[in-house]
């Protein structure tokens, strides 16, 4: 299973396969309890979201970094993340409680010490946290317009947002132009793959720099983002 991680640049020591052998009993079993995804994403645990969320590495060259995952759910990307990538340093930000009770639980259980897991709203995180991360990521989230907005003003100026995104990545970037130009980023790549899954395989990340500083506006509160994007 773990050498399907070669097409990504990741060669695992047999200390980190035990590691994630633990990792994925841990989540089935908490996800029998608790619905973090649904019992036909858990049959494909690894080739859906383990495989999906380190694809990253295909952007990543120096891993010493300060990542936030925003909407990270049952802890992806940012937990399998945190297994292979020991000096990354990852903020997971999701506002379902029972989602970062899990982190919570994974972190304690398998003494992830890189992770910080969050349970807030993006636009109600502090101040202090805005223009501070290397990387800003989110998975499946929602449309490109909004999680720009999200996104863009974590990201330090230099710095990438990474959106993990399918089929409709085109039309989601002919429709965020606006958001681009507001919130001075541009996409300055697109990095395709294949999961390890028969269908609906194709993946791709889209890579966003961010050139200077945002409004102290964004990301807007009260719904805004959602009702009225950019």
């Amino acid at each position: 299973m773990y050498n399907k991680l070669n097409t990504l640049n990741i060669n695992l020591t047999e200390e980190k396969k035990e590691l994630f052998d633990k990792y994925i009993s841990l989540f089935l079993n908490y996800n029998e309890n608790v619905n973090l995804i649904s019992n036909n994403d858990s049959k494909v645990l690894f080739e859906k979201h383990i495989f999906d969320s380190l694809a990253m590495n295909l952007f990543l060259t120096n891993k010493k970094i300060k990542v936030l995952d925003i909407g990270t759910g049952g802890g992806f990307p940012s937990i399998p993340l945190a297994l292979v990538f020991d000096e990354m340093q990852i903020s997971a930000v999701d506002s379902i409680n029972k989602k970062i009770n899990f982190i919570n639980h994974a972190k304690s259980e398998l003494n992830i010490n890189n992770i910080k897991p969050i349970c807030s709203r993006v636009e109600d995180l502090p101040e202090n946290l805005k223009n501070s991360f290397d990387i800003v990521t989110t998975r499946a989230m929602a449309d490109l317009r909004e999680i720009l907005e999200y996104a863009i003003p974590y990201t330090k100026v230099g710095g990438y947002f990474i959106a993990y995104k399918s089929l409709k990545a085109n039309e989601e970037l002919d429709n965020a132009k606006n958001a681009l130009k507001s919130l001075n980023a541009v996409l300055i790549d697109k990095i395709e793959y294949n999961l390890p899954i028969e269908e609906n395989n194709s993946r791709v990340l889209l890579i966003f720099k961010k050139n200077k500083n945002v409004l102290d506006c964004y990301p807007r509160k009260n719904g805004l983002v959602k009702k009225k994007p950019l």
